[in-house]
């Protein structure tokens, strides 16, 4: 039977932990999301209910073609909003997992550092080649990992502006929608 080293035990507790940090905040996520389903759900039955309540009292058949119209407008905003709060969240998750991540990268990149380090120092003459071989790859794979963070970074800035501009473009008909459908339905009277 095979015990392990404390070396070992201490590094498979810090993966250990990590996943659990990572899991806790993957878990915080959907929790916001969980809560604010819950919101829209409830805000979603409340105003369908008051629509409905509207929709009945409307006396005369016109009235009931405009009422949809009135409904639109706000139930356009509301969906933008709601796109943008599970975008935020979202986004923000990620950037904690990621900055989790990148930590214990850095961690376990200066481990396989010293490791190799310490090769060098025991490694027999003739090996230099060796260990330049190493510490290039090492230098490549955190460069990589450095162009991967960055271009994740990069993609979620431009989903961002893109979710932003899209906003803008249908909150304007959404707004305007609703700014007429008044003025209509009072010239139709």
């Amino acid at each position: 039977m095979s015990l392990l080293s404390p070396e070992q035990a201490v590094a498979i507790k810090t993966n250990v932990d990590t996943f659990f940090e990572v899991a806790g905040k993957i878990f915080e996520g959907v929790e916001k999301l969980a809560a604010l389903n819950l919101q829209a759900l409830r805000a979603t039955l409340a105003e369908t209910q008051e629509n409905m309540s509207k929709m009945s009292a409307a006396g005369e058949p016109q009235q009931w073609f405009t009422l949809p119209a009135d409904f639109a407008g706000p139930c356009a905003e509301k969906s933008l909003s709601y796109g943008r709060q599970v975008f935020d969240i979202a986004a923000a998750t990620q950037a904690e997992v990621t900055q989790l991540v990148q930590a214990y990268y850095e961690r376990y990149n200066d481990r396989v550092q010293t490791l190799v380090d310490e090769a060098a120092k025991r490694a027999p003459s003739g090996s230099e080649a060796a260990i330049a071989a190493w510490r290039s790859a090492i230098a490549a794979t955190t460069t990589l990992c450095e162009t991967l963070q960055k271009t994740g970074q990069q993609a979620v800035k431009m989903a961002e502006s893109n979710l932003q501009a899209v906003t803008a473009t249908a909150s304007k008909p959404a707004r305007s929608n609703g700014e007429l459908t008044p003025v209509a339905a009072s010239t139709r009277r």
